[in-house]
Parts: structure tokens; C-alpha cells; sequence
């Protein structure tokens, strides 16, 4: 059996003990219901205090849960919320086109797949549910950095690999990519990303009409395109199937 690290227990602990009871705890109290060393129980909260996920009321000297976990809690259930809104639409998306349909959301200076509908056919596929795409070459990365500041400031510092002779890296170019994604609804990745794969992606905005994630098809070019160009019926049904999740997360017409 794998070895836990005590500190991270303990820090747990200490968490789910403000989390319950009374709202505020001072230290004695911490230490005394978890068995710890008043010095070790400082230390700790000291910890979770600058990482902001615990907060100290300066007049009482008491702890409190911080800010921070509510962010993070918030973020679980946008995106558990995201993927349910869209599990009937992206269906539809991937009956309709023919094509693999990805959901993306933002994570960590790339795209975050967090859901994924297999092309309707007999071909073998493999669930990229979990895997990471890039910001600046595929079609949800273009979509939520040109939607999302927070991503558009990850673009800048993110690594900026030139997978085929088509990705764009400078940030010159990628500017002019995002204004032309902006201007026109959709992004496109025609061989950016992979040889021989092109990508069509729209954003998703939740009630807040704020950018939640990204939804696009992907498949071989000589399906998703026609003479060099995406499908104009593809990009529509894209652009349809964003703004039905996007409705249904409540941000009304767009």
C-alpha cells in the first residue's frame, strides 16, 4: 500500500474540522481536536492561510475557510454543469457531421478535453477524455484565448511548438488569428496541430455570458474540408450546437 504524506493528512483534517461546527476556530482549538502541537497546527494553517484556503479573523484571531476553496469548488461544478449541458447537444454534433466531437475547457496553459464523442462509425477510436491539447494551434485553444482573457495571458506565456509547417507561433500572428476568431464566431485548425486533421471549435458562455469551455469536431481534412476550406455546413452545425449549451447554461441568445 502506498505511503500518504502526514502533512497533507493533517492539513485535511484541518480543513474538514473548519468546515463543520462552529464557523471560527482558534488555534487551541485546532490543535486540541486534532491532536497536534500548537506549533505544528500554526504552522499549517499558516500554509493554507497564504495558499488562501484559509482565512484568520484579525479582531478574534480565529480561522475560517478561505476564498480560495469556493473558487476551486466553483470551478468542479462549472465544469461538471459544462459536460452535463452538453452531453445531448454534443451527441447530436457528432451524428449529424460525422466527426469526433471534443469539449475543452481551460487548465493549466492548454485545453483540457472533458468530454468526447466518438466519429458514429466502425473505426477504432481511443477516449481522449483527460488529454491536453494546445492553446495557440488547435481550434479550442484559438477559441478560448480569443473569448477568455485568462487564457489569451496563458497563450503569451505558454510554450509555442511548431507541430506542423502550418502552426503559427509568433504572437503577431496569432493576434490576427484571434481578431479573425472573434470577428467571425469560430476557429479553424486545418493541419496546425496534426498532419492530414482539421478542426473546427466555437465558444460556449455560460448565464454570466462569460467563456466556460469550447466545443468542436475534428477529422480528416478531406472530410472536414472542401477545396481548402472547412464545410460551411460544419462550421455551422458547430456554431449551433455552442449556442444550444450556451442557452442551456442560461446566457440566452447569442
Amino acid at each position: 500500500m502506498a505511503r500518504t504524506i502526514q502533512s497533507l493528512e493533517r492539513a485535511a483534517a484541518m480543513l474538514r474540522l473548519l468546515a463543520g461546527g462552529e464557523r471560527r476556530l482558534g488555534l487551541s482549538d485546532v490543535a486540541s481536536a486534532l491532536g497536534l502541537a500548537k506549533g505544528t497546527a500554526h504552522g499549517i494553517l499558516r500554509t493554507l492561510q497564504q495558499e488562501g484556503f484559509v482565512e484568520q479573523d484579525p479582531a478574534s484571531g480565529r480561522y475560517q475557510l478561505g476564498a480560495e476553496l469556493l473558487r476551486l469548488g466553483n470551478s468542479y461544478l462549472d465544469v461538471h454543469e459544462l459536460r452535463a449541458r452538453a452531453l445531448l447537444w454534443a451527441d447530436d454534433l457528432a451524428r449529424s457531421s460525422g466527426e469526433s466531437v471534443y469539449l475543452g475547457v481551460l487548465h493549466q496553459q492548454g485545453v483540457l478535453i472533458v468530454h468526447h464523442v466518438f466519429r458514429p462509425d466502425d473505426s477504432r477510436q481511443v477516449l481522449e477524455v483527460g488529454a491536453m491539447q494546445p492553446l495557440h494551434s488547435t481550434a479550442l485553444g484559438k477559441v478560448l484565448c480569443a473569448y477568455d482573457p485568462v487564457a489569451h495571458s496563458q497563450l503569451l506565456e505558454a510554450e509555442r511548438e511548431a507541430f506542423t509547417g502550418r502552426t503559427a507561433t509568433a504572437l503577431p500572428d496569432l493576434e490576427g488569428v484571434l481578431d479573425l476568431t472573434r470577428a467571425r464566431g469560430w476557429a479553424a485548425d486545418v493541419e496546425e496541430t496534426w498532419d492530414g486533421v482539421a478542426s473546427v471549435a466555437a465558444p460556449i458562455h455560460d448565464r454570466h455570458r462569460m467563456p466556460v469551455g469550447a466545443v468542436g469536431i475534428t477529422g480528416a481534412v478531406e472530410r472536414v474540408c472542401e477545396d481548402g476550406e472547412l464545410r460551411a455546413q460544419l462550421v455551422a452545425a458547430v456554431r449551433d450546437c455552442a449556442r444550444a449549451v450556451s442557452r442551456d447554461l442560461g446566457a440566452g441568445r447569442f
